[in-house]
């Protein structure tokens, strides 16, 4: 080959990294500096995160106390970092489901026996196990998510801005409350990065994990289907083996709950015919964004209508993740997205989409340079103020 297509070859490679990602995997270094890197990159927004959502659960009190509140929101204004399904969590975690009621079927178990198991500890109680777990899980899925960011892309600074944008998105506030995401962020960046690295028995178990977390895992089958499936036919047997049981990883953590609900409650299906009754029967995802735009357009039931922004953002960043990122990562959040969309309502749908972390790398992929950084930055800063105190305030469901 002559030397300038050699060198033009070796040009576009730099310029477009994933492109090279598309055809192989790139081995994820997961050492000592590495986890540093991590670390140092995650710990200032995971701070930044807890500096102004801690505020804002002080100042709800102090509203909530001098009575400039009707007493039924007042009421539930004062329950700060255990509001919402963080109080559902905690109950597990303390006494098991039986005592907790039908509705607690729907959270997943991984969560409340971790907190459960962190609790035996000296001076640890229920409720500081189950932040503890929260808080924690947030810094190490933020810097797990650095490192991928940063091998994936072969660029640091869109590895530390990838850190700050899921700091600061509009539901990041359940970060720091007792809530399953923060634990999934983790186990979903570990799948990826055992997929990536064709460690499929580990991506097995971080999927199995992911299943127990949150429902949400069984979609971990779907960037598993498209790493495993690469020259599948030119693998040996019993690497075969290790592709099918990483794609079988996320369903059989959910299904594994599943089959323990049947045995115990004698109800299997559970968690569907509960959250049907809080988001609706499946419904088409275009349907619900045109729902949507009319209530905007109207003015009506506002506080539904403006999940639409967020809606529209996430699709687009969903288009970016296919262009610039290898296609089990765009694949993964799209998948999130449409179902987080498929709800006759889309309550919470700005946590469902932080799931999909495949998108908080898009974004931060196409928000390079100075000004533009900092405009989104500012941006978001503002919406986890707005979005935090509404969810505090009980008047927006995260």
């Amino acid at each position: 080959m002559p030397a300038r297509f050699k060198l033009a070859r070796r040009h576009r490679q730099a310029a477009f990294p994933s492109d090279r990602f598309r055809s192989g995997w790139p081995r994820i270094r997961f050492d000592r500096d590495e986890l540093a890197f991590g670390l140092k990159s995650a710990i200032v927004p995971w701070l930044a995160t807890r500096m102004i959502v801690i505020p804002v659960i002080f100042m709800v009190r102090e509203i909530a106390t001098k009575g400039h509140l009707p007493l039924a929101m007042a009421d539930v204004a004062k329950e700060g970092l255990f509001s919402w399904d963080a109080g559902w969590y905690e109950l597990i975690a303390a006494h098991g489901y039986g005592a907790a009621g039908h509705s607690a079927l729907r959270f997943f178990p991984l969560v409340p026996l971790l907190a459960r198991g962190v609790s035996y500890l000296p001076l640890m109680s229920v409720r500081v196990s189950l932040l503890a777990v929260s808080n924690l899980s947030a810094l190490l899925g933020l810097a797990l998510m650095v490192i991928l960011v940063k091998q994936e892309t072969r660029d640091s600074a869109t590895a530390v801005r990838s850190a700050w944008l899921m700091s600061l998105a509009p539901a990041a506030f359940t970060y720091v409350m007792g809530y399953a995401e923060a634990t999934l962020l983790v186990l979903t960046v570990a799948t990826f990065i055992m997929l990536r690295n064709q460690r499929w028995w580990w991506a097995m178990v971080f999927g199995i994990l992911a299943g127990l977390t949150r429902p949400i895992g069984i979609l971990l089958a779907i960037p598993a289907i498209i790493e495993g499936l690469h020259e599948f036919r030119q693998a040996a047997f019993r690497e075969r083996l290790g592709r099918l049981a990483a794609v079988g990883g996320g369903p059989l953590g959910v299904l594994s709950y599943l089959a323990f609900l049947g045995f115990y409650y004698h109800r299997p299906l559970a968690p569907i015919t509960i959250e049907r009754r809080h988001r609706g029967g499946f419904t088409d995802p275009l349907v619900t964004l045109y729902h949507e735009a009319t209530l905007l357009a109207g003015g009506h039931h506002l506080e539904e209508a403006l999940h639409l922004p967020w809606a529209l953002i996430a699709i687009a960043l969903v288009a970016v993740a296919f262009w610039k990122l290898p296609a089990c990562y765009g694949a993964f959040g799209a998948a999130v997205v449409l179902v987080a969309l498929s709800g006759q309502n889309i309550d919470s749908f700005e946590r469902y989409a932080m799931s999909a972390f495949p998108l908080v790398i898009a974004g931060a992929m196409v928000t390079s340079g100075p000004k533009m950084e900092r405009y989104v930055l500012a941006m978001l800063t503002a919406s986890l103020v707005a979005y935090s105190t509404l969810g505090f305030l009980h008047l927006y469901v995260p």
